[in-house]
């Protein structure tokens, strides 16, 4: 539990009044003796306004690249217009003997503003097929090339991604 300034210092003159022991009265009052000895040094150190609760945030984060690096990458980035992110952050890491990922060099263009949206290719449909197919089978065999199965038997062999093969005999296809 977090305590505001003016209550820490009421505890500490509590504890400084009380006939008992320091252990005892901070057991009645429930608060640890690290805790109330590290306010109580506080409060020695700067007075109430040492007391005053700060942010439990670290002051600097391991991982969290400079912002002067920051700064360098995209002037880097501007004197290099045409490269890629990983390109960018490949180079930068050569010319500047500095480690920079390819998804940080996007995050950091991309917050300077530095990242435009890929062009893209309109390819207009035509209204029709040119090559019409009339029976059921024309569009199943459309995609199958006829291969020799080596025992005198035709079977029609499916490319599918040019790394798959699934061969059919003939008699399966109807």
């Amino acid at each position: 539990m977090r305590y505001p300034a003016s209550e820490k210092l009421e505890i500490i003159h509590t504890v400084e009044k009380s006939h008992l022991p320091v252990k005892q009265t901070l057991d009645k009052l429930g608060i640890p003796r690290t805790t109330f000895y590290r306010w109580y040094d506080q409060y020695l150190e700067g007075g109430l306004y040492a007391l005053a609760d700060c942010s439990p945030r670290p002051k600097s984060v391991w991982n969290r690249i400079p912002q002067d690096r920051r700064d360098d990458l995209i002037e880097f980035a501007l004197e290099h217009e045409a490269l890629t992110t990983r390109e960018l952050a490949v180079k930068y890491t050569d010319k500047k003997r500095y480690f920079i990922s390819e998804s940080s060099a996007y995050r950091i263009l991309k917050a300077a503003d530095l990242i435009t949206a890929p062009d893209y290719v309109v390819i207009k449909a035509a209204d029709e097929f040119t090559d019409k197919t009339i029976t059921i089978n024309e569009m199943l065999l459309s995609g199958m090339q006829t291969c020799p199965a080596g025992r005198g038997t035709d079977r029609f062999h499916l490319l599918q991604d040019h790394r798959l093969g699934l061969v059919l005999s003939q008699h399966n296809l109807g």
